[in-house]
């Protein structure tokens, strides 16, 4: 099988663009009820993931817990890292489904690293188990 069966395009996907501030990144994650989001440069590259977490701890980084404080921090001042690596189209189920058992969705890009969707661990455990329905049937 073919992962891109399991994509969810980028088109249908929030994402983020790593020039914008902390705050807007924050308010597009609240938005959509995330806890974490993709982050891509203004070249549509994909550069990491952002969490929850990565708000937190610029926010108590020191005395200014404002939202005023984030209207000041770029989002790629906040990243703590690359997390969540992404698989690229032809990667092989096996290895999409070692990552996805560590990520909550998987960042899929092309061979230019620009991204273009994720696969997501609710996608593939529904199609697992409609697989396995229709088998039994």
């Amino acid at each position: 099988m073919n992962l891109l069966f399991l994509l969810r395009p980028k088109s249908m996907v929030a994402h983020l663009v790593s020039d914008c501030t902390a705050r807007q990144g924050l308010e597009k994650m609240r938005a959509h009820g995330y806890t974490a989001i993709p982050v891509i440069n203004p070249d549509g590259e994909y550069m990491g993931t952002v969490s929850e977490g990565d708000f937190l701890w610029a926010l108590v980084g020191d005395d200014d817990c404002s939202l005023k404080k984030l209207e000041r921090i770029k989002l790629t001042d906040i990243m703590r890292g690359v997390r969540d690596s992404a698989v690229t189209v032809t990667t092989q189920m096996d290895d999409l489904l070692y990552k996805i058992m560590e990520q909550n969705f998987v960042p899929v890009t092309d061979d230019r690293n620009i991204f273009i969707g994720i696969v997501t661990r609710k996608d593939i455990i529904k199609y697992y188990y409609e697989k396995e329905k229709t088998a039994n049937e």
